[in-house]
């Protein structure tokens, strides 16, 4: 596959923000590619955690909730909790995602583009097949192509290397913990030789 000027820019900011650009490549299109089905069962399971607290307090969730923690069965809380658990789990998941995706569709070379080939080909519920992607597009087979992989690698710099560091820098200001994640230690080591270099 050709190299593009975007795809030299792209790589340059890998270089840039040190990442591993084949890594963070295939690491992006693997959460990409499930991302659906993560979106899909969290949906599942606020349903279901909501016809449960319909079934016990009709519509006032609070009634619902202190019932099913306090005074549910054994089983049946536990099954609750971990619910609940998976979907606060996957929300950040989801979130880190959506903050990519806006990153993308701000980058000045076809950001929108990248944006809409990533939001049809993962984001989107509806799935599409080759030829409605491309007709909806407007592209050429080879041109979708080039410009896919080039709009995975920027999701894999916006999210590894904007998205993420902004929410370990949240984190760390609100609980004054730090991130065991050895990406996030190696980032910092970088700053703080950058800063030492400033002096």
């Amino acid at each position: 596959m050709r190299v593009t000027r975007t795809m030299r820019n792209i790589s340059l900011m890998y270089e840039g923000m040190n990442l591993d650009e084949e890594q963070v490549f295939h690491k992006s299109k693997l959460l990409l590619d499930i991302y659906r089905d993560v979106v899909w069962k969290t949906l599942k399971e606020v349903e279901y955690i909501k016809d449960v607290c319909e079934s016990y307090y009709s519509n006032d969730l609070n009634a619902a909730l202190t019932y099913l923690s306090d005074f549910a069965p054994s089983e049946q809380r536990a099954d609750f909790k971990d619910r609940v658990s998976y979907i606060f789990e996957t929300s950040w998941m989801i979130e880190l995602i959506d903050t990519a995706m806006i990153k993308i569709y701000d980058y000045p070379v076809h950001g929108k583009l990248y944006h809409e080939i990533l939001s049809n080909c993962y984001i989107n519920s509806n799935t599409l097949n080759e030829h409605e992607l491309l007709e909806c597009l407007l592209m050429e087979r080879t041109s979708f192509y080039v410009r896919k992989k080039e709009a995975i690698k920027l999701f894999g710099v916006a999210l590894w290397g904007y998205a993420l560091p902004k929410y370990k820098s949240v984190l760390t200001n609100n609980f004054g913990e730090e991130d065991n994640n050895s990406f996030f230690k190696k980032e910092d080591e970088i700053q703080t030789q950058c800063e030492l270099s400033a002096y």
